[in-house]
């Protein structure tokens, strides 16, 4: 039960994670309901909030299950590695789960249930499973309505009827079983589409063309029983040119590939990216994460492990073998080592919510990136700096190669990212901004931070900027505590409106509010 995927819905109403197990589970937010009026609404309305946003268990499901390809010999565990919210259709919730090798699509939708009450069937006159005993059939007729007492001959001519015309016909009874007295509701999860035998390679992306709030609004004054683009007229659409995406095709990335698909169809994919080379001892790089632009349909940006990202246009070729853009930073000269590369692979990449940004993770650092500027990133924020002298040990266990994700907050102010310890580091990434703050994923997230009583007390602001600069103490926070590299946190999410985060330390789903 190892979370292994977080992600918000875009209302972030929604909360979904994923495990290890193979299991989805569903968190709703509760207090929007509170006053009868959305929380944002209230907001808008400058209406007094003293509460943080407050979420529960909503429903949970068997997305995966391990599987065995018996032509390659190879196990494919249930693992999800990506959870994509979809665009919402009569009050049924819709996602992408993903595993090494399948990409599901799943609605969730309430079902009314029938509750019965009580039984109105005397049960010394039931048997079976509820048919009628033959003691409470009268014994002047039969089963089939007919009479004992007269005989009929069907293959003569012989049609003589008892005195008193024709013998009455008895036709079958419905019996009641049981009263309904009410009906609940029960949410039900299943699978619509199975999207399989497309890669090769394990997946390491999943990212959809999502509707913008702003498109789905006006969606909604045009029909409110209209969820898609493709649902319009042209005269409909025109509008919507310059600020949304399709809200039909989703790309899945592994190593070497990226496909494109349509939600409606499942057995055919468009490969848009291969970098496969012919030979495959000529391999350099590999594809590390995959994001599509949050309001253009045309416009996707994917990492690799060299470090560099690649911003492509769908509208100028079929297979994207070149690229728009290109953002790498150059190598500074004389600091090549055995791990420079290792340490510069991207390990994930999220777009800001105005599509004006790129945010990325490496091994060492975050790095924003605005798409107008590909000299190099706008800001650097030293994450794991202190373990530079302990890159050996890290190569040795392995933790080098752990890939944290990133997020940033909806009004594009802030970066977060996670770290071992169970720690969460919070960058200020407005201009001039000193802000940094490191958390922990536990009970009490600023434990860590808690001078202990032999040092001089320093303000929380002068123990952010030492973090902000990387220049702590190798491998002990502020209390002097060792880190610890097998306690990671690896997965994380903002929620898209208010400074919420979710993050996940193994089992355990935590939620800060600021």
């Amino acid at each position: 039960d190892i979370i292994s995927a977080i992600e918000f819905d875009k209302t972030g109403d929604h909360l979904a994670t994923g495990d290890r197990g193979g299991r989805v589970v569903l968190f709703e937010r509760t207090d929007t309901k509170d006053h009868g009026v959305p929380r944002r609404d209230l907001e808008r309305m400058e209406y007094p909030i003293g509460r943080h946003p407050e979420f529960r268990y909503k429903t949970e499901f068997q997305s995966h299950e391990p599987e065995f390809d018996y032509l390659k010999s190879l196990e494919i565990e249930e693992k999800i590695n990506k959870i994509r919210w979809c665009q919402t259709a009569n009050g049924a919730l819709f996602l992408l789960s993903t595993n090494d090798k399948t990409i599901k699509f799943w609605k969730v939708q309430e079902k009314k249930v029938k509750k019965i009450s009580d039984m109105n069937l005397d049960p010394s006159k039931a048997v079976g499973n509820g048919s009628i005993a033959s003691s409470s059939t009268p014994k002047h007729c039969l089963a089939n309505g007919g009479s004992p007492d007269r005989s009929y001959n069907y293959l003569g001519n012989d049609f003589s009827f008892p005195p008193g015309g024709l013998p009455s016909l008895r036709l079958p009874v419905v019996v009641v079983l049981y009263t309904v007295t009410s009906q609940e509701t029960n949410l039900v999860a299943r699978c619509r589409r199975v999207y399989a035998h497309a890669h090769d390679y394990h997946i390491n992306s999943v990212s959809n063309n999502r509707l913008p709030l702003q498109a789905q609004q006006y969606l909604k004054t045009k029909n409110p029983m209209v969820d898609c683009l493709s649902c319009l007229r042209y005269t409909d659409i025109v509008p919507l040119i310059l600020l949304s995406s399709d809200g039909e095709t989703f790309i899945s990335a592994d190593d070497l590939r990226i496909n494109l698909w349509n939600l409606e169809i499942s057995n055919q994919s468009f490969n848009i990216v291969d970098v496969k080379p012919a030979n495959m001892e000529d391999l350099t790089e590999v594809i590390t994460s995959a994001e599509f632009h949050p309001t253009h349909c045309n416009t996707l940006a994917y990492s690799s492990s060299k470090g560099s990202i690649r911003v492509i246009d769908l509208r100028q070729s079929a297979l994207c073998d070149s690229h728009a853009k290109l953002f790498e930073e150059p190598e500074a000269p004389g600091s090549r080592s055995f791990f420079t590369e290792i340490i510069a692979s991207i390990s994930d990449i999220k777009f800001a919510r105005d599509g004006r940004y790129i945010l990325s993770r490496d091994y060492m650092t975050l790095k924003l990136w605005d798409i107008n500027m590909d000299s190099g990133p706008v800001a650097t924020f030293q994450v794991h700096e202190y373990l530079r002298p302990k890159l050996c040990d890290l190569y040795e266990n392995d933790s080098i190669f752990d890939k944290f994700e990133c997020c940033l907050s909806g009004d594009g102010l802030r970066v977060a990212t996670g770290s071992y310890s169970n720690l969460f580091r919070v960058f200020g990434c407005a201009p001039g901004s000193t802000e940094a703050t490191t958390l922990e994923a536990s009970k009490n997230p600023m434990r860590r931070q808690v001078q202990t009583p032999s040092r001089p007390s320093r303000s929380l602001s002068s123990i952010t900027r030492v973090v902000r600069r990387g220049a702590e103490n190798p491998g002990v926070d502020a209390n002097g505590n060792a880190f610890d590299f097998t306690t990671k946190l690896l997965h994380l999410a903002w929620h898209p409106t208010e400074n919420s985060i979710a993050c996940a330390a193994a089992n355990s789903l935590y939620m800060y509010y600021a």
